[in-house]
C-alpha cells in the first residue's frame, strides 16, 4: 500500500481539505510538512464546519494521528487558540493525537509585525501575504538564526539564541524607523506559552520512520498549491516555502522512498489570491458567476478571490513539477448551469505559441490565453456519487481535462460535503 502526498496543483484553495479529509480515514497519520497558518482549509462534516489553518485536515477523525514536520513554521499562538476552538467544536486535540517537530521554526511576533510593515509599505508591488509572518520566519530559519520549538525546552538558554536573532532583527527595524525589540518582551512571549506547547513536541523524523516500518499508511498534507512554489511558481508572487511534493520528504525528515502516490488537487476551474499572473482570469460577470457560486472566499483573510476558467497549461506543468499520478478535481458543480466552458490549451507569447508558463514575471504578464469551447450542462452534478450520475456533458468536460493535463482522475467532488465524493482510483492502493 502506497503512502499518499496531496498538493495543490494551482494557486492553492483548490479544495484540499475535503480531499485530505476523506482520504483520512484510510490512513494512520496525517503529516503537514510545510506552510503555516496562512492556508486555511475548510471541512464540512455532517453539516458542522471545521476550519483549519495550521492543524493538518485529519485531526477531526478519532484515532488518526496528526503531525506537523520541521518544513513547517509554526506559531505557537495560533496553534493554542485553534486547538481551543476545536474543542468548542468537540474536537479534543492532545498528546496522543498530535506530534510537533522538535526542529519547527517559530513564528513569533516580530515576524507577523515585520511582514505586515513590508507589505504595506511596498505599495509598488504587494506580494498579498496573510501579514501572518510566514516569510520572514523562513527567512530566519534559512539565516540560522531561528527560534526552533526544542529552544523552549531549556529556558537558560534561550537568551543568547534570542540576541542571536535580534541582532538582525533591530538593525532591520532601525531602518525601518521601528522601535527597537528588547530580548525579555520575546523571552517572556516564548516563556509563557512553552509549558503548552511542549507536550506535544517529538523526534519525527523517527516517529514516522518506525511507524513507517511498522507498516502504518501515512497521508502528507500540502498546503497552498504548486503555483505558488517559491521555485517552480510565479515567483515573486509566490510563499516562502516549496509547495511542491517532493517537500513532502524534506519537511517530514522521512526520505523520498517513503513517499509513494502523489495525488493534486485542482479545481474544475482557477482561482488565485492576491496579486500576480493569472492568464485565465475572468474579470467580469463570469468571474463573479463563479466566485458567488463556490463561495470564492479566504478562510485565513476573507479576501475575495479572482476567478477564471481552467487552466489545463499550468496544471499540466505543475503535475510534472510535482510527479503527480492522479488528479482529485473539486467543485464540478459549480460549472451546472453555464451554457458553454472554455479551458486554456495553450498561451501565445510573443507572436508564437507555446505549451508552459514561462518563468521570467514581465513574460508571463504577456502571455494571452487560447482557449477550447466545450458544451456545459444544465442538469445538477451538486452531490452525485457516482459516475453514473453525472450528466453526459459534464462526463466530456472531466475526461477533456484528463487527456489536457495528462494525467487520470483519481476522485472527483461534487459538494464539500465529506460523502459528496466519486471515487475512480483509490491512492492508497496504487
Amino acid at each position: 500500500m502506497a503512502n499518499v502526498v496531496v498538493v495543490g496543483s494551482q494557486w492553492g484553495d483548490e479544495g484540499k481539505g475535503k480531499i485530505v479529509d476523506w482520504l483520512s480515514e484510510q490512513a494512520d497519520i496525517v503529516v503537514r510538512f510545510q506552510g503555516g497558518h496562512n492556508a486555511g482549509h475548510t471541512l464540512v462534516i455532517d453539516g458542522v464546519v471545521y476550519k483549519l489553518s495550521l492543524l493538518p485536515s485529519g485531526v477531526v477523525r478519532p484515532g488518526k494521528l496528526s503531525v506537523i514536520g520541521n518544513g513547517v513554521v509554526l506559531d505557537p499562538a495560533a496553534l493554542i487558540e485553534e486547538i481551543t476552538r476545536l474543542k468548542d467544536q468537540g474536537v479534543e486535540v492532545t498528546p496522543d493525537s498530535l506530534r510537533i517537530a522538535e526542529n519547527v521554526t517559530l513564528i513569533l511576533p516580530l515576524h507577523q509585525e515585520l511582514d505586515a510593515f513590508r507589505e504595506s509599505a511596498n505599495a509598488n508591488m504587494q506580494i498579498g501575504t496573510t501579514r501572518r509572518g510566514i516569510g520572514p520566519a523562513y527567512e530566519d530559519k534559512v539565516g540560522r538564526r531561528a527560534i526552533r520549538l526544542m529552544d523552549l525546552a531549556d529556558l537558560s538558554a534561550l537568551g543568547d539564541k534570542i540576541d542571536r536573532l535580534l541582532a538582525h532583527h533591530n538593525a532591520l527595524r532601525r531602518g525601518m524607523n521601528l522601535p527597537e525589540i528588547q530580548r525579555k518582551a520575546i523571552y517572556n512571549v516564548l516563556a509563557e506559552i512553552a509549558p503548552r506547547v511542549l507536550p506535544y513536541m517529538d523526534s519525527v523524523w523517527s516517529l514516522l520512520d518506525r511507524r513507517r516500518r511498522e507498516g502504518k499508511r501515512i497521508l502528507f498534507e500540502g498546503a497552498q498549491g504548486a503555483l505558488l512554489d517559491v521555485d517552480h511558481g510565479t515567483y515573486p508572487y509566490v510563499t516562502s516555502s516549496n509547495t511542491v511534493a517532493g517537500q513532502a520528504a524534506t519537511g517530514s525528515g522521512l526520505g523520498p522512498s517513503a513517499v509513494g502516490y502523489v495525488l493534486g488537487i485542482c479545481k474544475a476551474y482557477t482561482t488565485r489570491v492576491g496579486a500576480g499572473p493569472f492568464p485565465t482570469e475572468q474579470d467580469n460577470d463570469i468571474g463573479l458567476t463563479i466566485g458567488e457560486r463556490g463561495r470564492e472566499f479566504g478562510v485565513v483573510t476573507g479576501r475575495r478571490r479572482r476567478c477564471g476558467w481552467f487552466d489545463a497549461v499550468l496544471v499540466r506543468q505543475t503535475v510534472r513539477t510535482s510527479g503527480i499520478d492522479g488528479l482529485a478535481l473539486t467543485k464540478l458543480d459549480i460549472l451546472d448551469g453555464f451554457s458553454e466552458i472554455k479551458v486554456c490549451v495553450g498561451y501565445r507569447f510573443d507572436g508564437r505559441t507555446v505549451d508552459y508558463l514561462p518563468a521570467s514575471e514581465h513574460a508571463q504578464t504577456r502571455v494571452e490565453p487560447i482557449y477550447e469551447t466545450i458544451a456545459g450542462w444544465q442538469e445538477r452534478t451538486a452531490g452525485a456519487r457516482s459516475f453514473a450520475e453525472l450528466p453526459a456533458p459534464a462526463i466530456k468536460y472531466v475526461r477533456r481535462i484528463e487527456e489536457l493535463v495528462g494525467c487520470p482522475l483519481a476522485l472527483l467532488s461534487t459538494s464539500p460535503e465529506r460523502e459528496d465524493t466519486i471515487l475512480m482510483r483509490n491512492p492508497f492502493e496504487m
